[in-house]
């Protein structure tokens, strides 16, 4: 069947194979040479055991192997499952074993954890990356590949786990191509022959779907970082002519930050979209007066990543909205009783689209209630505006009840976060014998989101400035005011679960604000 993410890539590899693929520090791979590659690892897979079907982890960080050795498990007809190399070894266990993976290729470093995985009773074969780059020089072309029905499995994403356990989100071969179509038609900078960079992981959906996928599938070149190093980023921008780049805020204020922003030529970058997080005013000013417009981004791997984007135009005036949608993607926002919200109102963000999951693996009673009447219910709370136009409000796992109040801890975290000398902060719910809950606000201090010096922060400020902006049963009743950076997930989010894990205790050790 032709209408797959390997047939993108045979067909590129014939038609301009001589230019670069993947561009990952002084190495690259043309198309010809990651077409050759992977189906030598596919081949390699298939004479080893593996089974179309078969569920195939890949370990390891961002690097040439990793992209050879995920393509390899595709065109072997397997389905791909990334793996997170910064999992410990119960974590990883627990992946493989909802995935029912019977083989994982892994870089070196990561060996010895798949070891002590095996220890807690999984059974899986093991193959290291050193095999994988045996395989990168051969004789002759190597368009080896097992190609499945478009509607079968061809990866497995494991959501970030952010408001509990991780979920198998299933993708498609025709999941994947139409993000890509829907992508194309309407972000400039995701034409054929695009130039992209990716600062995140690769085993993550926007590192899988909206790096390497969707470079291929348009036929671009991908220039991939192995980890964060904003001085050196900023020079790929400049050196590559990047025109797409994507991430959550704290990497494009890393960038801002590096010395060679100021002097960096942005003139070629068309699609700039951050999501994950609250985005500073600040930063999207910094970006802006380098010509580039920021744009917001809502989604969820359960949609491939991003479902809606703030409209180029409108980047400026509404920077706060995420944008209504896309060519095929429907956004609405309800009420717990399924009627539509008025603008204005809150509610429950629904999306559908081609790019929706048909499901989480072997997970019925989560499929059944995220997937209904062909929507697929988010989890997270939005507001539309007259024009249609979705601002992201919070998690409704994550709201705080004070009695019988809810309250938004991101409301709370956008006012902290804009006083000077805040770097981050986490509003989590406080136990309180009165009201049941009232927030905690857990401050981050290292410095102000531009690097500029500003004078230390107490606790007494917070409080005058949140007093003077939110509603008195919104405002803080502890502040927990730290030099440490807030924990965070692999994909660059604060982690609201490891904060509440590091202060259960908050109403013990710290003083209640009256």
């Amino acid at each position: 069947m032709a209408t797959s993410v390997a047939s993108a890539l045979n067909w590129w590899a014939r038609t301009k194979g001589d230019q670069p693929a993947v561009v990952l520090g002084e190495d690259q791979l043309t198309y010809r040479e990651l077409r050759n590659w992977s189906g030598r690892v596919a081949r390699r897979l298939v004479e080893s055991g593996v089974r179309p079907g078969d569920r195939v982890g890949v370990l390891g960080g961002n690097s040439l192997d990793w992209t050879a050795a995920a393509y390899g498990v595709i065109k072997a007809g397997a389905v791909l499952v990334p793996l997170n190399p910064r999992l410990v070894p119960v974590e990883l266990h627990k992946l493989i074993e909802e995935s029912g993976a019977t083989a994982v290729l892994a870089e070196a470093t990561r060996e010895a954890a798949l070891k002590e995985v095996a220890e807690l009773g999984a059974r899986f074969a093991v193959t290291g990356f050193d095999a994988v780059a045996d395989l990168r020089v051969g004789a002759g072309d190597e368009d080896f590949r097992l190609d499945r029905e478009p509607d079968e499995p061809v990866a497995i994403l494991f959501t970030s786990g952010s408001t509990g356990l991780s979920k198998g989100v299933i993708c498609t071969n025709r999941t994947l191509l139409d993000i890509v179509f829907e992508a194309s038609l309407v972000e400039e900078g995701l034409r054929p022959g695009a130039r992209s960079l990716l600062l995140l992981p690769l085993c993550f959906t926007p590192g899988l779907v909206w790096g390497l996928v969707m470079s291929t599938v348009l036929g671009g070149t991908l220039v991939v970082e192995p980890d964060l190093n904003p001085s050196r980023a900023v020079r790929r921008l400049d050196e590559f002519k990047i025109q797409v780049i994507f991430g959550v805020p704290l990497i494009f204020e890393a960038l801002a930050r590096a010395p060679e922003f100021a002097g960096a030529d942005l003139s070629q970058l068309r699609t700039a979209v951050v999501g994950g997080a609250a985005v500073p005013m600040p930063l999207l000013a910094a970006w802006a007066e380098k010509g580039v417009a920021l744009r917001q981004i809502y989604g969820m791997t359960e949609v491939g990543g991003i479902a809606t984007a703030t409209w180029p135009s409108e980047a400026g005036g509404h920077p706060s909205s995420c944008g209504s949608g896309s060519v095929f993607t429907d956004l609405k926002v309800v009420r717990a009783d399924g009627t539509e919200c008025p603008p204005g109102e809150a509610g429950e963000i629904l999306m559908r689209g081609p790019g929706m999951t048909v499901g989480y693996w072997e997970d019925p009673d989560s499929t059944a209630l995220a997937l209904r009447d062909g929507w697929l219910h988010s989890g997270d709370l939005g507001v539309r505006d007259a024009q249609g136009r979705l601002t992201f409000v919070d998690r409704m796992k994550d709201l705080i009840i004070s009695g019988g109040i809810n309250i938004s801890p991101v409301e709370i975290e956008a006012v902290i976060g804009r006083h000077p000398g805040v770097s981050e902060v986490a509003v989590i719910a406080a136990s309180d014998e009165r009201f049941g809950e009232t927030p905690a606000a857990i401050v981050s201090v290292t410095g102000s989101a531009s690097g500029s010096d500003t004078e230390p922060v107490s606790v007494a400020e917070l409080i005058r400035t949140c007093r003077a902006q939110l509603a008195d049963y919104k405002v803080p009743r502890y502040v927990v005011l730290r030099e440490e950076p807030l924990p965070r997930l692999p994909s660059g989010k604060i982690s609201k679960r490891a904060v509440r894990d590091e202060y259960p205790d908050v109403t013990a050790r710290f003083e209640k604000i009256s």
